[in-house]
């Protein structure tokens, strides 16, 4: 038996999200018959975040706990020829014993992409948030400011998963703007259930001057969920990366 860790990609618009669900696709399944295609051994797939249906990961991270003589380049290859579209398993490493992919994360990153044309995109609606009006990121960047640091998001969590506290550090927030398209990237210690989906909600109701650029203090200060935007569709959602004490990953070959 050895402990072996992933890094999995998958299009969150083919899968009923990431935890297994009697009747429903899920990733989490998916990976798990996969790799017992593949070695011929069950195992339990833990993911670092149960991310919703219809959102997107670049870079999650899963591990398991597995009896086989693939090595891990073989198994990365052998259960990627197993899995379903929509999911592929990027990396794969044995890693130490007492590493557990949602235990052991320190930090996630995430990226809300929305595009801002006139009409609806002809394609890849399913990966971004369209919005026909025009934003205002300048506005945008200014009201989400006072965003980073440590502070109670309790006005930006929806009802979900429980949670000792709503006390969560933001430790990088910036805008990548392009042409008719732009992602707001935000990185933390821990996000609360939809939170990440509500702050971008409430930023592209500043962007579009719906509501003031003092929405986000006036929700922090308050902690009231009716102070905060509307939470923005699951489209949009992307999972870049998960930080750990422990530099995973270490790239001996190309990554697919």
């Amino acid at each position: 038996m050895r402990n072996v860790r992933l890094l999995v990609a998958y299009d969150g618009s083919r899968f009923f999200g990431w935890q297994r669900q009697d009747g429903f696709d899920s990733v989490q399944q998916s990976l798990e018959e996969a790799v017992l295609a593949a070695t011929g051994a069950r195992a339990a797939v833990h993911g670092a975040g149960r991310t919703d249906t219809g959102v997107h990961a670049l870079g999650q991270v899963a591990s398991l706990c597995l009896d086989t003589r693939l090595d891990d380049d073989r198994l990365r290859h052998a259960v990627n020829a197993h899995l379903q579209g929509g999911v592929v398993v990027r990396e794969a490493e044995t890693c130490a014993d007492d590493f557990h992919a949602r235990f052991s994360a320190i930090g996630k990153r995430y990226a809300y992409h929305v595009v801002t044309t006139r009409f609806r995109p002809a394609y890849g609606a399913e990966q971004a948030h369209w919005s026909s009006w025009p934003l205002d990121v300048a506005r945008m960047r200014r009201a989400a400011s006072v965003l980073v640091g440590t502070h109670d998001f309790a006005a930006f969590g929806n009802t979900g998963s429980p949670r000792s506290t709503t006390v969560r550090t933001i430790q990088h927030l910036r805008f990548v703007a392009r042409r008719e398209r732009f992602f707001f990237v935000i990185q933390g210690d821990g996000f609360l259930y939809n939170m990440v989906r509500t702050i971008a909600g409430t930023l592209i109701d500043v962007g579009r001057g719906k509501i003031g650029e003092d929405a986000c203090a006036r929700a922090l200060s308050s902690r009231d969920r009716e102070d905060a935007g509307p939470t923005a569709p699951a489209c949009g959602l992307h999972l870049v990366s998960v930080q750990y004490r422990d530099r995973a990953f270490v790239r001996r070959r190309p990554r697919l």
